[in-house]
């Protein structure tokens, strides 16, 4: 970080060089698309992205219009039926694919069931799933269930060992493609193309890239992705999340759980399956029309916005902060991975929740992953280079005055 954004013997960054980045930003024009509270430095887009400035009235539209006056009509006059391949074309130039490569759909969890039992189907004789062992946990849950439905073995390994790992009995490599917490981003090429030489697929979870940094899954060679809705995406709580499948396999991807709305004409109610064409083949059950019309909204806040940029600008505030915070008395800061990471970093303190109640009392709002994490985001279209001075001004302050120590800081709740 360059030295004239500090204040001579200070380890706080001068706020008059912060100003000069922001009128500087050419991405700063976005804020202004969010409805963010006044006086709150907002840090935890990572895992819940802010209300988009549209997204009321065009629920209260959804509400009035379309499901109060519509009524049952809104489906077609409405384009509801639509809305999952609509919003998938809205994803797709965000995460590099082509319109009919992206739905928006369920959650990342069904989505990963869905999209590994079919990458397992076009490979009936392997027998091994291959995980990152550190990945979200989440990820592995699913993969555990489906294992032991489809006869097959989950093998987790560290990440240096994953290219040795890859043989012929490998028929998917499922990998987070940045990690929820060290920020570390695979390189997708390398890894898909290491995955594709022995003849296995590849599913990339894209929950930390999608809306983050920039994504190329066509160019990249992935066969599978999904990714949620509700973090960098702006789609509100418990969005709907998106569900990729290469072009190659439009024609062959067939996911062991199946619906009317992934039928290629679900108003014959025929009695069989027949897959629909390209990804909306992935579709099960009636699309959720109101938590779509706010991942419309959240979606529509990238219009104009170049992911290269943004990755660019998330990558500035990273390393500003994590600066610094590694000059502040009582945390540590994780190593940033070299290269290229996520939009977010890691600060640790033994009592990490303590610290962020305190943090959050003071209009700073990150959030925690035990035992000692305290992860602060970095969207960069919401995040300004001045919230980092306030943000870093705030630990400083919660640090040195032992405030965290406080009894109404003490842990309770669940842990955001």
């Amino acid at each position: 970080m360059e030295r004239r954004l500090w204040r001579k013997g200070a380890m706080l960054p001068d706020p008059h060089h912060l100003a000069a980045l922001d009128a500087a930003d050419p991405l700063g024009f976005a804020r202004a698309r969010f409805l963010l509270p006044d006086g709150l430095v907002y840090l935890d887009g990572n895992s819940l992205g802010p209300l988009p400035a549209t997204a009321p009235a065009l629920l209260a539209q959804a509400v009035a219009d379309e499901w109060g006056q519509g009524l049952i009509r809104s489906w077609n006059d409405a384009g509801w039926i639509d809305l999952p391949v609509t919003l998938g074309a809205a994803i797709a130039p965000i995460i590099g694919a082509e319109p009919d490569a992206v739905v928006a759909c369920d959650s990342v969890s069904i989505n990963l069931f869905k999209l590994a039992s079919a990458a397992l189907a076009l490979r009936p004789d392997r027998r091994t799933i291959l995980m990152e062992a550190e990945d979200f946990p989440t990820d592995a849950y699913v993969m555990q269930g489906l294992a032991r439905l489809a006869g097959v073995t989950l093998r987790r390994v560290p990440r240096a060992d994953l290219p040795d790992a890859l043989n012929d009995d490998v028929a998917l490599l499922l990998l987070t493609h940045a990690h929820y917490l060290s920020g570390q981003v695979h390189d997708m090429a390398g890894m898909s193309a290491a995955a594709q030489a022995v003849g296995a697929l590849t599913l990339w979870d894209l929950s930390h890239s999608a809306g983050a940094i920039a994504v190329q899954l066509d160019a990249d060679g992935a066969d599978f992705a999904t990714g949620c809705g509700y973090k960098y995406l702006n789609g509100g709580p418990g969005a709907p999340a998106f569900a990729y499948v290469a072009r190659r396999h439009w024609a062959t991807c067939e996911p062991a759980l199946t619906g009317w709305m992934g039928h290629a004409a679900p108003f014959d109610f025929a009695a069989d399956h027949e897959p629909a064409p390209a990804a909306r083949r992935l579709l099960t059950g009636t699309p959720p029309i109101l938590a779509m019309r706010a991942l419309e909204a959240g979606i529509d806040t990238f219009a104009g916005i170049d992911m290269a940029a943004a990755e660019a600008k998330s990558r500035a505030l990273v390393q500003l902060f994590a600066a610094g915070a590694a000059a502040i008395a009582g945390v540590t800061v994780d190593p940033l991975p070299t290269g290229r990471h996520g939009a977010h970093c890691i600060i640790r303190h033994p009592q990490a929740r303590r610290v962020m109640n305190a943090l959050i009392a003071r209009g700073v709002i990150g959030d925690c992953r035990p035992p000692d994490a305290m992860r602060f985001g970095f969207p960069a279209l919401t995040t300004r280079f001045a919230d980092i001075g306030l943000a870093l001004a705030a630990l400083q302050a919660v640090l040195a005055s032992g405030e965290w120590q406080d009894d109404r800081f003490a842990p309770k709740g669940v842990v955001s």
